[in-house]
């Protein structure tokens, strides 16, 4: 996916209301996933407080891929091919990150 792209969910669905993010500068509408990111990694490293930091890439895939896997499941309504069409990953790939995060 590059920059230019764009996520459009149909919103003729009827789904449960995804959550908003919160305590950022720009409203979730106006601000770009990459801008989210950007922001939070920023805000992480300033406030560590001389604490020492390690894993950083582990943590950060941990705190996006789980809440992604969850919204795309629901989007599916669960079904497990829809979902690893959309992500683009393997059937077999996507259940193995499900039950990592205790989504299956």
């Amino acid at each position: 996916m590059t920059t230019a792209d764009t996520i459009v969910i149909n919103p003729s669905l009827e789904q449960e209301e995804l959550p908003s993010v919160g305590g950022l500068g720009k409203s979730a509408s106006s601000q770009s996933l990459r801008d989210c990111v950007e922001e939070t990694m920023d805000n992480y490293f300033r406030n560590l407080d001389g604490q020492p930091v390690s894993d950083v890439y582990d943590m950060v895939l941990a705190e996006v891929e789980a809440p992604m896997l969850e919204v795309i499941m629901r989007y599916t309504r669960q079904n497990q091919t829809k979902a690893s069409e959309i992500l683009g990953l393997n059937r077999g790939t996507l259940r193995k990150k499900l039950k990592r995060y205790g989504l299956l």
